[in-house]
């Protein structure tokens, strides 16, 4: 019986632009978007590939294309080929792309069926405002099988992905250097303005739920790839501190030392202890301080400023996190807020407005109180630009200009994030100076190769630097690498000089406001012919990987599957 085809596809681009269907505040790199949106040239900038839809396609049998960042245009031709499914992921602000898209399945392709997913179908009545034949809410991968008469029991199959890509830093384009680890979705702690927890109905589905299976994993991503940093897409990964014990005892028992990304909360964060937390190779955490004067739960009881400080002085980087516009704040306590968070001493600083989003506990509050302005179109609803909800205090204009003051005040008082970032690893290094323990050792051997390979950058960040805090900063970071390091080599010293001058035309280039870069598409098979068939292994070598194509414009580049 011949199995239905599927097409998996992301929103078209281009992104970051004001269109019809999009709109310029709205840019589709993580940390340049929400992070280090005002620190011109020292921003960071990456793109993430859409994870769930290769999660789906690796653990699905029928035969499955996915197309991640596609044209109109290449979207079209895609459809042309004749699936039996369609589906389109979207997230709220993107609305009107996903209504495009449906709209571009019944024109071009309409014997395929339409399935709308992602976030954006919380929307209110969007079944009756795109086109459809399904629609899936909450977890994807069960969901897509059911559809599909498939086996429900099957165990799922980590796919094999990149963390980020197109990744530059002072202009300097880098390598890939992390794959992205996906334990589950979902969290249990319920805040009500969390889009996230909401969307999954509130708790916690894992697809990997022992130590012994993420570990299986590290080692399938390590051996294909040779990756040995992982970005856990995980809302609070150590919520089930359980499997980190236990990935750690067999990190120890292989002698792994797999470094890891992780969102957490601040109480999970005290529960687990910050030495086991650098022991397990954390290098990032991302940390929900939300507000100073509306204290949350998650937060209770917690020192916030002493345990950044600890977890910087054990290398490990921190972003805090903080919510604009909350129902308590007027001029005065937003920016007591503001402060308080940029007081911290993270590496990175994230300011979010309050979002009523589709779907959560906040969005019901202020629809049944009439707060919501239904005027504005969803393109606006990203929490970058103004609020969509009448707030007491703040006209929308108000909030446009208060979110872009607060991330200027932050990178004023406290400098580059890179600059942070890069302290806080000479920081982990200091703290294993005088480490006997064979495992530590393997640590700080790994971190010291990472302070020599940023250090080239600590010049051009003094040279480029906005004010005299940052000058003053980086002396001081410069000083203390020199302390431990030693003076700089002839090879670094010549990377400096190439660093300077990417660095130089970068900044040209912020200058001119010429300062979005778009992603190439992705379009990768799977199960199309015996020599392209997914993984089906957890551990091991296992089969082929999916053929991938990657389109820059006009060129197109197809990459070979490794692992032959």
């Amino acid at each position: 019986m011949r199995r239905p085809s599927v097409l998996l596809t992301s929103v078209f681009g281009p992104f970051g632009l004001d269109d019809a269907y999009g709109r310029k505040e709205n840019v589709l790199e993580l940390f340049h978007n929400q992070v280090t949106r005002e620190q011109g040239l020292f921003s960071l900038r990456f793109n993430h590939q859409s994870f769930g839809l290769y999660l789906m396609a690796e653990n699905i049998e029928a035969p499955t294309t996915v197309l991640d960042f596609p044209s109109q245009a290449r979207f079209i031709r895609e459809l042309r080929k004749g699936y039996d499914y369609v589906g389109i992921s979207f997230i709220v602000p993107n609305f009107a792309k996903a209504q495009r898209m449906a709209a571009l399945v019944r024109e071009h392709a309409p014997k395929s069926q339409i399935i709308l997913g992602g976030h954006g179908t919380r929307i209110p009545r969007v079944e009756t405002l795109i086109e459809h034949d399904h629609i899936c809410r909450g977890e994807g991968v069960f969901w897509l099988r059911r559809l599909l008469g498939e086996d429900l029991d099957r165990p799922v199959v980590h796919p094999v992905i990149a963390s980020s890509f197109n990744k530059r830093m002072l202009g300097i384009p880098l390598a890939v250097d992390a794959a992205v680890l996906l334990p589950g979705v979902g969290c249990p702690n319920q805040c009500r303005f969390c889009a996230t927890s909401h969307f999954f109905d509130k708790r916690y589905t894992p697809y990997f739920d022992t130590g012994r299976a993420l570990f299986d994993i590290c080692r399938k991503v390590e051996d294909q790839t040779g990756h040995t940093d992982f970005f856990v897409m995980d809302e609070n990964f150590l919520k089930r501190p359980e499997r980190a014990r236990e990935l750690l005892a067999l990190m120890e028992e292989h002698d792994k030392t797999y470094r890891f990304g992780l969102f957490s909360s601040a109480e999970t964060i005290r529960d687990v202890g910050v030495d086991f937390l650098a022991r397990l190779g954390v290098y990032f955490l991302w940390i929900g301080v939300e507000s100073k004067v509306e204290v949350f739960e998650k937060n209770l009881g917690v020192d916030l400023g002493a345990m950044i400080r600890e977890l910087k002085g054990n290398g490990i980087s921190v972003l805090a996190s903080g919510i604009l516009f909350l129902e308590h704040h007027d001029l005065a306590t937003i920016w007591e807020d503001i402060e308080y968070v940029s007081s911290l001493g993270a590496d990175f600083v994230q300011f979010m407005q309050l979002g009523p989003l589709p779907g959560t506990q906040l969005y019901r509050e202020y629809d049944r109180k009439g707060m919501l302005r239904k005027d504005l179109p969803y393109e606006e609803w990203h929490g970058q630009h103004r609020i969509w909800f009448t707030h007491p205090n703040f006209t929308p204009a108000q909030t446009e200009n208060l979110i872009r003051r607060a991330f200027q005040y932050e990178y004023d008082t406290n400098g580059p994030s890179l600059l942070r970032m890069f302290e806080t690893t000479l920081l982990g290094l200091r703290a294993l100076a005088d480490t006997r323990d064979p495992y530590l050792l393997h640590r700080r051997r790994n971190m010291e190769r990472e302070a020599r390979h940023v250090r080239p950058a600590l010049s051009v960040i003094l040279r480029h630097a906005h004010n005299e805090r940052s000058r003053d900063l980086a002396r001081e970071v410069i000083r203390a690498y020199d302390e431990t390091l030693g003076e700089p080599g002839l090879k670094q010293r010549l990377l400096t000089v190439v660093a300077g001058a990417a660095a130089l035309r970068e900044a040209m280039r912020v200058a001119v406001g010429a300062n979005v870069y778009q992603p190439k598409t992705f379009r990768t098979r799977y199960r199309w012919g015996a020599k392209q068939r997914a993984s089906e292994q957890v551990s091991g070598r296992g089969p082929k990987r999916p053929a991938i194509e990657m389109d820059w414009g006009q060129r197109a580049a197809r990459v070979a599957p490794t692992n032959d």
